[in-house]
């Protein structure tokens, strides 16, 4: 398991790369990476270049570390993340967060292609993380704490950052986007839930489900780093449509609102 040394050395690394200090850290998810596109004065570090990083294989995710200014700001981006379903341990998953807050970041948005559990939401609505569901699997914080994180055990009211999302939810009213609030219920995948998880989901309160984000945001909630997460509704899930799931509707969905959608992150960003 990495230790904390390990993890300085990755955010050490990135920092020497990137010759400044970024303010805000964003993670981008299935389909999303296009966002890194607006990015000016751009520095690239693929993972593999970094000291003990992991390695991103999902479909649509670049793998790389993408530094620069958008709308002003000073950004850390990921470009490609990483989930359990690719082989790693709960544990190691709290090394983006980590690393982020080495960095030094004020704030960490993550995005995320989910599919919708709610029925009143559409493909291409997004919805703004409010709480997460996560019945299954280790936590990310098991084994040895290291206090220079965060206590032992933690809060996790306030682990999608209330400030943060009142600032979403008000840039989304001014959006051609439909916003919507929700709660995010993880599964491990690779494979999509069935009908009957989905309807179990639903009656436990889930509004949108996926495979990501909920670790990156308990280990920041770990260290005390303010985080929002964005779930874009790449389609409908199982059972709610007469139709089998697919990754390219995933990514079909996620282009389609490309332009809105990076419009709706840079109004956020403006005003963190």
């Amino acid at each position: 398991m990495l230790c904390y040394e390990d993890y300085k050395q990755a955010a050490d690394c990135i920092l020497e790369r990137a010759g400044f200090a970024p303010e805000i850290g964003l993670i981008l998810g299935s389909g999303l990476g296009g966002f890194s596109e607006c990015i000016e004065n751009k520095v690239e570090i693929t993972y593999g270049e970094i000291p003990n990083f992991l390695r991103s294989t999902a479909v649509g995710h670049a793998g790389k570390f993408i530094l620069g200014t958008v709308c002003g700001k000073k950004v850390a981006c990921m470009s490609g993340r990483f989930h359990y379903y690719e082989g790693y341990d709960f544990e190691e998953l709290a090394l983006p967060s980590r690393v982020f807050r080495l960095l030094g970041v004020r704030a960490l948005l993550a995005t995320n292609a989910a599919g919708a559990v709610n029925k009143s939401y559409k493909p291409g609505d997004i919805m703004i993380i409010s709480d997460h569901i996560k019945l299954m699997g280790a936590s990310p914080m098991r084994g040895a704490n290291d206090e220079r994180f965060g206590p032992r055990f933690f809060d996790n009211s306030h682990t999608y950052s209330p400030e943060l999302r009142a600032i979403a939810r008000q840039e989304g009213e001014k959006s051609s986007l439909t916003v919507h609030e929700g709660v995010y219920f993880f599964m491990p995948g690779p494979q999509y839930e069935s009908p009957a998880e989905i309807r179990a989901i639903r009656m436990l309160g889930g509004d949108a489900v996926g495979m990501s984000t909920v670790t990156e945001a308990l280990a920041a909630a770990h260290c005390g780093l303010p985080f929002m997460a964005l779930s874009v509704m790449t389609n409908m899930a199982a059972g709610v449509l007469d139709q089998p799931l697919t990754s390219e509707e995933v990514i079909e969905t996620a282009k389609r609102i490309e332009g809105p959608f990076e419009e709706y992150v840079k109004s956020i960003l403006r005003r963190i």
